[in-house]
């Protein structure tokens, strides 16, 4: 099953509501094309969380931290996309933040896996001719066990659920 975002607004609606499914010590592994929504997702996430500054890209800057306004966990914004490889990703020394934050990490896919036994794997493919977006979310541990996050996020966003044989074979 995976759910469908029909536009960016919803896109992060469903980040926000994410939030509350988050707490200190989360990694959210995010996989998706240029234009998928993976930053779309984390501006969401942040303003769910309650963080400080606008979030954007970190592409250039590889990462960025947005402290929490409201006493939660902080808000560390990676961006893998310019990385070599997993040994460039340590060389960030996330572990050391890990414990206290939210982490996401965009491009993450076969380099953020090492960081934590559990976390949150989340695909978003983009429609080319429309806004619309799906997402897919598999939770890795026992920290997601029995987690239904797409359910969760279709109430928040009114959004619907659908199989990949629906639009055409769409994942």
């Amino acid at each position: 099953m995976s759910l469908l975002l029909p536009d960016a607004d919803t896109t992060v609606a469903a980040g926000r509501r994410l939030a509350d499914l988050l707490g200190a010590g989360d990694l959210v592994v995010l996989t998706g094309g240029l234009g998928a929504g993976k930053t779309t997702l984390t501006r969401g996430l942040g303003e769910g969380l309650g963080v400080r500054g606008a979030v954007t890209s970190p592409t250039f800057v590889i990462a960025r931290v947005h402290p929490s306004l409201v006493g939660g966990p902080e808000l560390v914004h990676v961006d893998a996309y310019r990385l070599g490889g997993s040994a460039e990703l340590d060389d960030l020394d996330l572990d050391s933040e890990l414990d206290e934050a939210v982490t996401v990490v965009e491009w993450g896919a076969g380099l953020a896996e090492g960081l934590a036994d559990e976390r949150l794997e989340i695909i978003l493919v983009a429609d080319p001719a429309t806004e619309a977006r799906t997402l897919t979310a598999t939770g890795v541990g026992a920290r997601w066990a029995g987690v239904d996050v797409e359910s969760h996020l279709q109430e928040a966003v009114g959004a619907t659920t659908r199989t990949s044989a629906d639009e055409g074979g769409v994942p």
